[in-house]
C-alpha cells in the first residue's frame, strides 16, 4: 500500500496483518478522492476507524491541513503513528487511540470531511451517521465505505446521499449537506 499523489507521493504504508484487517484498495481510494479532490486544500479531515491511517495520510498528502485519526486498536495507532513518521505529515495529525463514537460525541471540533470505514456488517453506519452530520460543517462531505449489503439510509438529518458507486463487494457514499447538492 502506498500514497497515491501529492506531497508523500509513493511513500510505502505499513498495515496491520490478520484477517479481520481489509486496508481501503489503492482503487477504491483514488474513486474517492477523484470525487473531492477540488474540496480537500486547508480542509479539516476526521479519518474513523483509520487502521493504519492510509486515508487520512493520503487527504494531508493532498493538501488537507489537519488530519484525525480515531482507532480503538492500540496496534493501529502504532501503527498510524509510524505511517506519520515516514510520511513527515506528523505536525499536520491528531491520533487518538479511542472509541470512534464516544470521540464524536465528546469532541468539540469541526470537521470538513469525514471518513468512516467500521467493521462491515455490524449495524455501526446506522449509529454512528445521525451523529456525524451533527458535528460536520454544513459546507462539508462525509464518505462512508462499507460492504455492499450494509444498510445506509438515503439522509441523515440534513445530509443527504448525493452519490454511491459500487466496486465489487465494496460500497461507497458520499453525502453532502441537502443545501449544496
Amino acid at each position: 500500500m502506498r500514497v497515491i499523489t501529492g506531497k508523500a507521493r509513493g511513500r510505502i504504508l505499513e498495515t496491520l496483518k490478520g484477517d479481520d484487517v481489509r486496508p481501503t484498495t489503492d482503487k477504491v481510494k483514488e474513486a474517492i478522492f477523484s470525487s473531492v479532490q477540488f474540496e480537500l486544500e486547508g480542509r479539516h479531515f476526521l479519518d474513523l476507524y483509520a487502521g493504519c491511517g492510509q486515508m487520512g495520510i493520503e487527504a494531508l498528502s493532498r493538501g488537507c491541513a489537519t488530519a484525525t485519526f480515531i482507532d480503538r486498536s492500540k496496534a493501529s495507532i502504532k501503527v498510524i503513528e509510524r505511517n506519520l513518521s515516514v510520511t513527515n505529515l506528523k505536525q499536520f495529525a491528531r491520533v487518538h487511540n479511542a472509541d470512534a463514537m464516544n470521540f464524536l460525541k465528546t469532541t468539540d471540533k469541526e470537521f470538513d470531511i469525514i471518513f468512516l470505514d467500521p467493521p462491515y456488517n455490524k449495524g455501526i453506519l446506522q449509529e454512528i451517521m445521525p451523529i456525524c452530520a451533527q458535528i460536520i460543517k454544513k459546507t462539508g462531505v462525509i464518505i462512508c465505505e462499507s460492504a455492499l449489503n450494509d444498510e445506509i439510509l438515503q439522509k441523515y438529518y440534513k445530509f443527504t446521499l448525493d452519490r454511491e458507486r459500487t466496486y465489487g463487494k465494496i460500497k461507497v457514499s458520499i453525502y453532502r449537506h441537502e443545501d449544496y447538492i
